[in-house]
Formats: structure tokens, sequence, C-alpha cells
């Protein structure tokens, strides 16, 4: 029978948490998804493999949210608290989105689209080496098949969670990657090349020469760009990337990517080609907030709405 602690993690309004969890919701179950209301993931927790459950039974103005952890080892109060703020982190629950709707009131398209997805928050990856991994996985190719990857490692090199007659994978640490040969690494469908450099980020960790976690803390977002473009096959691209998804410096950029020039042209441009200058031109509307604008632009998108 499993152990389980509960909590009820505040969060700052307004907070739309199924909207938020949707990106989640075609996920592997047994890594990570959104079904039926509940947000799932096996994260480890003060080296213990914990089954989180999220569910919200709030509202947008007056959020509130239900965490559950289960786990086949009896959970501390230290377990507790690191769970709760692995879930703050994940959902971005402390972040006034209040500041980023208030600056782009100017910009009549983005102020349109921020309120049609008002409460919407950017999830952010448990550790900024998930992020780096999962940025350098998608270089140069279609997101179905770099996440049809990103589960692959989870399953072949992630830890195994037990519990409730199911089993869950956790996303490899930089230990278990490190561990593993560069020719077991890129049998998930990895290029020689990606599979060199995932390695060679997670050696650098494990040798204590890289501390990914540190570079939350910098202020400094060019400092942090060229700290990671130290790192053999990180580029400015993966790095933005990287910022975005796994630090939450959502002032992040990727103005190279296809995909944001794509969603940038339809809503700014009429849906013609247009350079990395002309993003940037546009992403000058959005202030300090150029990745969560991206990233609303990229969900404005999916979900078919118009201005």
């Amino acid at each position: 029978m499993p152990f389980t602690k509960t909590f009820t993690p505040q969060a700052m309004a307004p907070f739309n948490f199924d909207l938020t969890a949707q990106i989640f919701s075609n996920g592997d179950p047994e890594i990570r998804a959104y079904t039926n209301g509940v947000f799932h993931q096996v994260l480890k927790i003060n080296d213990n493999l914990v089954l989180i459950k999220v569910s919200s039974p709030g509202t947008v103005e007056k959020p509130e949210l239900s965490v559950i952890l289960n786990s086949n080892i009896a959970l501390t109060m230290q377990d507790k608290k690191a769970a709760e703020k692995i879930v703050e982190f994940i959902f971005n629950l402390g972040f006034d989105l209040n500041s980023f709707y208030r600056d782009v009131k100017k910009d009549p398209v983005m102020h349109q689209i921020s309120q049609q997805l008002y409460g919407l928050k950017n999830p952010t990856t448990p550790t900024v080496f998930e992020s780096l991994v999962d940025s350098i996985v998608e270089q140069q190719i279609s997101i179905k098949v770099a996440v049809t990857i990103e589960h692959r490692l989870a399953k072949k090199f992630g830890e195994q969670l037990e519990i409730g007659g199911k089993t869950f994978f956790a996303f490899p640490t930089a230990q278990n990657i490190a561990a593993a040969g560069i020719n077991e690494v890129q049998q998930v469908g990895l290029s020689v090349r990606k599979a060199e450099y995932i390695s060679n980020a997670a050696k650098l960790i494990g040798d204590c020469k890289l501390d990914l976690e540190r570079l939350k803390s910098n202020p400094n977002p060019e400092h942090i760009i060229a700290e990671l473009d130290e790192i053999r096959g990180i580029g400015v691209w993966t790095a933005e990337f990287t910022m975005l998804r796994g630090m939450q410096k959502l002032d992040a950029f990727p103005a190279d990517d296809f995909g944001i020039r794509r969603v940038i042209s339809k809503y700014y441009y009429g849906g013609k080609p247009i350079k990395t200058g002309e993003s940037r031109e546009v992403a000058k509307l959005w202030v300090s907030w150029k990745g969560l604008a991206a990233y609303y632009l990229i969900i404005a998108e999916a979900k078919g709405i118009t201005v």
C-alpha cells in the first residue's frame, strides 16, 4: 500500500489550471499527463520517487490546488516541503500575470489574445537539465518527433516507480545519462552528435563542472547564454529555450525558431514569411515578457484563436 501525503499550495491569481495543464493532455501517462482534470508526474524528491497528482477545485480568480503525493517509501515533512517547491515551480504559481497583462495592453493583438487565454501560465520543467535535454533533442526536428524521443529517453534511462499496479518513469537525471554510453543514448532515435551533446552535458554535471540549477538565480540573461554557449552543442537558440522552459526567464526569446516566427507571422504579418529581425521588432512590443508572449501565440494558434 503506497504512502500518501496531501497539501494545498497557494497560487497567485489569475490562474487557469485547466488551460495551463492542457499542454500535457497528449502526454505519455507513464511519464507525465493531464487527464480528467488531474495532472500527474513522477519526480525524484530527496532521492525518493514520488507520484504527484495535481487538480484544481478553485476558480481563475480564486485559484485553489489540491496535491496528492504517493510513494512506496514513507514521506517526511522535508519531502512534502520539497514537493511543494517543485509544484510551485512547475506551474509558476507565484507569478503575477497581471504584470504581463498590463505591459501588453498597448499591443492590441497580444492584448486580445491574452484576454482570451486569461489565467494561462507557462509550465516549467522540474529541473534545468530536463529543459536542456529537451532543447537539444528538439534542434532542427519536428516537435512530434522530438516528444517521441524524449519519451524514449525517460523509459530507457529514467528510474521506475511501480505503484497502484501501474508503472511510471521519472525523467532521467544527469547521473543516469552519464552512466550510459553515447551509443546507448543514441539508440532512442538521436543523431550521434545530439547523443554526444547530451552525454557531455550530463558528464559535466556529474563531474561538478556545470551547475545548471545555480543559473536560475542569475538575473543577467546574457551571462546565462554565454555560460551555456561554452557547452558543446549548445548555441543561443538552445540556451534561450532552456532559460524559458527550465528557469522561468520569461524574457528569453528564441527569435530564430521557425515555430515562433510562424505564429508571429500569422498574427502580425498576415501569414507572409518573415525573418528573425521582423520577429524581434514585434517582440519589442512585449517589453520584458517576450518569451511568455511568444508562448501565448503558440497556444493561441493551437486553440484556433483569431483576432
